[in-house]
């Protein structure tokens, strides 16, 4: 059972939310569980300082999911592992009948996650995921949160060894695609974990275009 509140920020409990913790739990490692746990209190802490109006339930399944396409049961062999998780919780969120309109801010959120600078300019569940992201991975808005908050989540969903575990976890779930890293932050983690790993360039790409000029 999750605890009901931490650091001034309800947990959702509601069926879906309950059948999503379950599946996720049931799915991730416990270092991505925690994560994302993380991820869902520090955006909603963000949130909260801001003064943003946000649905609690889709904010929370956006967290919860948002490193799914990592894991063996939905990583894809050829798409970005943020399109496998955004899939993932559209595929959950469809099967209890959620509307169209829930899914598709869920999905931007899980999808945006890696890709700065676009989340803070969309709806506020898929700012805030990023920002839950930004914070636990980065320190980014580190200060923004309160000590005492921060220890608070902490204490619930705790970091072991998180900074060295979370650049595996994220090499292990994409090196089998390492094509997937183009243009995004997770090519860092394979120039640094994945022996041979050649990052793309871009310029190069355009240069060898087939168009003859």
């Amino acid at each position: 059972m999750l605890p009901k509140q931490i650091a001034g920020i309800s947990i959702p409990d509601s069926a879906l939310a309950a059948e999503a913790t379950e599946l996720v739990r049931d799915t991730e490692s416990e270092l991505l569980f925690d994560h994302s746990l993380r991820v869902y209190l520090f955006g909603a802490l963000q949130g909260r300082r801001l003064g943003l109006k946000y649905d609690p339930e889709m904010l929370y399944i956006g967290a919860i999911f948002h490193d799914m396409g990592l894991t063996e049961q939905y990583r894809s062999p050829d798409e970005r592992f943020e399109v496998d998780g955004a899939n993932a919780a559209r595929t959950f969120l469809e099967r209890h009948g959620v509307p169209e309109s829930s899914i598709e801010v869920v999905w931007d959120a899980i999808a945006l996650h890696t890709t700065p600078g676009i989340p803070k300019w969309k709806k506020p569940e898929v700012a805030l995921v990023t920002a839950g992201v930004e914070l636990d991975v980065l320190g980014l808005g580190y200060d923004d949160v309160s000590a005492e908050a921060r220890d608070q989540v902490l204490t619930a969903f705790p970091r072991v060894d998180f900074k060295r575990r979370i650049v595996q976890a994220f090499a292990d779930g994409i090196k089998h695609k390492p094509e997937t890293a183009f243009g995004n932050v997770k090519a860092d983690v394979l120039d640094k974990l994945l022996p041979g790993y050649v990052r793309p360039n871009f310029c190069a790409m355009i240069a060898a275009s087939p168009f003859c000029e």
